[in-house]
Formats: C-alpha cells, sequence, structure tokens
C-alpha cells in the first residue's frame, strides 16, 4: 500500500508539473520555452550496510550492541522526472529533479550481531551471524534549486535536497557463539530478526558541470547535511522481545558523479553516488512478550553507508 500511496503521489506531481509547464507556456511565451523536462526509467543496485547501535550505560566498551545488515547487492528500478534550462549555458534559471527507487528482495549478504557486556573491560562477549534478506527499499529524493552558467563551459548548481529511504531486513538460519557459553557454536534454523529503518533527510548542496564535449555532460554533485532522524523497529522473534529507536542528528554526507550521453530528445545517463550517515543518536524503547507496551531502553543509534550505480533512460517532452 506504501508503494501504491507514494507512487500515486509522484504520478499526480508530474501531471500537475506538467500541466503548469503547459500554462505557463501559453501565458509566457518565449521565457518559458527556455524550458524543458524530461520523464524516464532508471535501473540500478546499491552496495553498503545499515547499522543498529546500542550505547553503553555502564559497560566498557564503544557500544553495547551493534548490528550489521549487508546489501551486498540489492538490485532496484524507478523513475525519473527533471524540469531545467534547455540551454544551460544561456543564463540562469531555476531547475528541479525527482527520482523513486524499488528494491528487488532478495538475499543480500550477512547480518552479523555483536554486544560487548562485560563491566570490567571492552571485549567482546556475543556474537551471532545469520543470512540477511532485504525484504524492502524504497527511496525517495528531490532536488530544488538554481542553475548558473560560468563563462562558455561550466555551471554550477546550489540546491536544496531531501531524502526518504525505507529499508526491511530480516535475518535466518545462521549460529551463535557467547563467552558465558564457552564460544560454544549453536546454530539456528529460520527466521531469527528482522529490523526496519526509515530515515529522513534534508541538505544543502552544490553540483559543477560542463557539456562542453558534446553529446557528452559530466556534472558532480555534493551534498552535506547533520538534519537527519531515523525510525526503526528491530525484533527478536526467538526472545519475544522488541526495540523502537528515534534517532537523529548523524552527519549526512553524499557525493555522485554523472555522465549523460544527450542525443536530442533521448538522454542516457551513468549515476554513481556514495551515501554515508554517521551514527545517531536519541531514546529506545523495548517492549518484552508483544505486548504493545514499551517502555524506556537507554540510547540507541542508526548509521549507513552506501554505494549506488545506475543506468537511466529519459525521453526530453
Amino acid at each position: 500500500m506504501r508503494t501504491v500511496s507514494f507512487l500515486s503521489i509522484l504520478f499526480i506531481t508530474i501531471l500537475l508539473l506538467s500541466a503548469q509547464t503547459s500554462v505557463f507556456s501559453e501565458e509566457k511565451g518565449k521565457d518559458t520555452r527556455n524550458y524543458s523536462y524530461s520523464l524516464g526509467l532508471t535501473y540500478g543496485f546499491i552496495y553498503g550496510k545499515a547499522k543498529e547501535l546500542v550505547y553503553p550505560v555502564d559497560t566498557k566498551a564503544k557500544y553495547l550492541s551493534e548490528l550489521l545488515w549487508d546489501m551486498k547487492p540489492v538490485f532496484y528500478y524507478g523513475a525519473k522526472f527533471d524540469i531545467g534550462k534547455k540551454n544551460i549555458m544561456d543564463r540562469a534559471g531555476f531547475f528541479t529533479s525527482m527520482s523513486f527507487k524499488i528494491g528487488i528482495p532478495a538475499d543480500s549478504g550477512k547480518m552479523e550481531d555483536r554486544d560487548w557486556t562485560s563491566k570490567k573491560n571492552d571485549n567482546l562477549t556475543h556474537f551471532s551471524s545469520h543470512t540477511n534478506k532485504t525484504k524492502e527499499y524504497y527511496c525517495a529524493d528531490i532536488l530544488i534549486g538554481v542553475s548558473i552558467p560560468i563563462k562558455t563551459y561550466l555551471y554550477i548548481k546550489p540546491f536544496l535536497s531531501g531524502s526518504w529511504m525505507h529499508f526491511a531486513f530480516s535475518g535466518r538460519d545462521g549460529y551463535r557463539t557467547y563467552e558465558y557459553e564457552n564460544w560454544e557454536v549453536i546454530p539456528f534454523e529460520g527466521e531469527v530478526i528482522t529490523y526496519k529503518q526509515d530515515w529522513f533527510l534534508a541538505a544543502v548542496g552544490f553540483s559543477i558541470g560542463t557539456n562542453i564535449v558534446k553529446p557528452l555532460a559530466f556534472e558532480l554533485f555534493f551534498h552535506i547535511s547533520p538534519l537527519t532522524y531515523c525510525d526503526a523497529k528491530d525484533e527478536h522473534l526467538k526472545t519475544n522481545i522488541v526495540y523502537v529507536d528515534r534517532t537523529s542528528f548523524g552527519l549526512f554526507i553524499e557525493s555522485k558523479l554523472l555522465i549523460s550521453v544527450i542525443l536530442d530528445r533521448l538522454i542516457i545517463s551513468l549515476e554513481g553516488s556514495y551515501r554515508y550517515i554517521g551514527d545517531t543518536k536519541g531514546p529506545a524503547y523495548r517492549d518484552s512478550g508483544n505486548t504493545g507496551i514499551y517502555f524506556s531502553n537507554g540510547k540507541a543509534g542508526s548509521g549507513l553507508s552506501m554505494f549506488d550505480i545506475s543506468l537511466a533512460f529519459k525521453i526530453k517532452i
């Protein structure tokens, strides 16, 4: 339902923007005819990992618990919509870009869970590993800014950006080994643990590009911001314990290289990016026995690092 609702909103937004552009073209004529918009499909994959943290209260290690969820890789498909100057080197103008991605569910590496519960030292005390499946991945991004030509061969684009990402993971099978059990290896069967993250990001950024080597165009992007928020839920299925974390203010950094081939109305783009969110902090809540009643459970955190490689095919309309 969430995917259908978002795609409906995206489709309606595109229709409204298209209608708005058409109306402006009739009313302002020459001015608005300097703008074009494009719509297309994108295919790619992400490669990285999500992080789940519990911070210590009276133990010695840096973390009380750290869970790492692999995405190695997760393939996706999606849509892109852009508005901008027909001739970006002509004069300054506004631009906007929207994209939406849907992941394809599949096994994507390992999930590893480490605990450091000792009050005497920072030695590892618990470890478990499971096959990780990325069950859901959705990502919506938007950029709004201004394109500014510099001389005759370069342009810059200062912008504001917003992003929503949703991940859902499931760990199954694998094994555990604990210090107090003399590191005996005990196997698991079936689904053991699930984890969900919803990220909300806002940032400022800029890009610098050139289309002097026609039909090729190159553009380099950079975003940075502390404005991050993550709503996460962790369900331990064997012990029937649920954790909910609401964390924020981890440093968000993203860099991206875009290489495009512009063939009249067809644009083929290869894009590579790296997205990193540093360790967030915030309150954690615990429900034992699946009662629906949550109690404060100290401080938790979340993190993310991933590469994103994609190929897009867009048509200018």
